[in-house]
């Protein structure tokens, strides 16, 4: 029993000592999926960078619709080129499309209104204020004949006629004369057409109305979204159904307001932006001297770079974490530069690389 008990002690012994001489034993590091970018200049200083279209100024462009509104359709998808003026979003119109036509309407009524007073006077309009001074003129003639009669008679004999019949003759012919004067002059007013006061007021009604049609009308196009230049559609924020605004889309990943659409150049080159900060910013090369290289995360691939432009004023390093309220101490000099895009990588703008800058 003794010699089981020390041969199973003295197994275990000999077990403690081979574990503790493979735990011993240093495992040699395994290589990098891919190397670490190095400085290839002397002195020279590193930076982050974004990828980005080419643009002459600014950024990606971002569009942003003038008039809130629900998407109603969308009739481009990410990644699909786009020439200027191409639609790219509708948005509902239903109600802007009801007040154009109701405006419209009203505009064509108010020319239909002023066609009409230029159009004066109507000849059967003008008929009628004829025919009116013939019969007053019959009228009269009718009453001066009564007149003759009962004065010719009255001054055979002045007890045929009484005197207030003869007064009441003279003025029946009185009264017709009156009345002829009303016609003539309602002719005359007939026959000279709509007043210049009222023509102009009309035109200004038409014209006031014709210009609300075109603003309306103007309004209206400015549901549509078009693409201000050629590129690229590198994302589409909203879905249909979605409502948008002249902030942009609500995105449920970052809780904030996103454009609708952004869009890049359909160019053979893209720019980096990189961010150098201000107290690398003394180190920098002049312009003219400026060499710059390019490192991809998670490749060994170096691209070489060529100067465009700086952005010559320094601001808070918020660029790449979107985090417009934290607070921030480092504080940037954005720098642009081009490269060509190589055959064997491929690159998309929004990336994030690695900059070194030298002369």
């Amino acid at each position: 029993m003794r010699k089981l008990i020390f041969s199973v002690s003295f197994i275990g012994l000999l077990g403690a000592v081979w574990v503790a001489y493979l735990s011993g034993i240093t495992q040699p590091p395994q290589p990098p999926a891919f190397a670490p970018p190095k400085n290839p200049y002397p002195s020279g200083i590193y930076a982050e960078g974004i990828i980005e279209s080419d643009q002459p100024s600014g950024e990606n462009i971002n569009v942003y619709p003038e008039v809130p509104g629900t998407v109603k359709q969308i009739f481009v998808a990410e990644g699909q080129e786009v020439k200027a003026g191409a639609p790219l979003l509708l948005i509902d119109d239903s109600v802007q499309s009801a007040t154009v036509e109701q405006l419209h309407s009203q505009a064509e009524a108010a020319a239909t209104l002023l066609d009409e007073l230029k159009a004066q006077p109507r000849k059967e309009t003008l008929d009628v204020a004829e025919s009116q001074v013939v019969a007053m003129e019959t009228a009269l003639k009718t009453a001066q004949d009564a007149l003759d009669k009962q004065q010719a008679a009255y001054e055979l004999n002045s007890k045929a006629i009484s005197k207030d019949a003869l007064d009441s003759a003279a003025n029946a012919v009185l009264t017709a004369k009156a009345n002829l004067e009303v016609a003539r002059k309602q002719r005359d007013l007939t026959k000279a057409g709509a007043w210049v006061y009222d023509i102009n007021t009309q035109e200004r009604t038409y014209n006031a109305l014709l210009k609300s049609y075109g603003s309306a009308g103007a309004l209206l196009a400015k549901y549509t979204l078009h693409a201000p230049k050629d590129g690229v559609v590198l994302s589409v924020s909203p879905t249909v159904g979605s409502f948008v605004s002249n902030l942009g889309a609500y995105d449920s990943y970052t809780q904030g307001q996103a454009p609708v659409m952004v869009l890049g150049s359909a160019h053979a080159h893209l720019n980096v932006r990189c961010y150098v900060d201000e107290i690398l910013v003394p180190r920098l090369p002049a312009p003219v001297k400026i060499k710059a290289q390019m490192s991809v995360r998670g490749s060994n691939t170096k691209v070489p770079l060529t100067y465009v432009r700086m952005q010559p004023v320094v601001s808070p390093k918020i660029e790449l974490s979107d985090q417009r309220l934290e607070k921030v101490d480092v504080r940037v000099l954005p720098v642009i530069f081009r490269l060509e895009k190589p055959q064997d990588l491929t690159l998309y703008p929004g990336q994030l690389v690695d900059i070194y800058i030298g002369e």
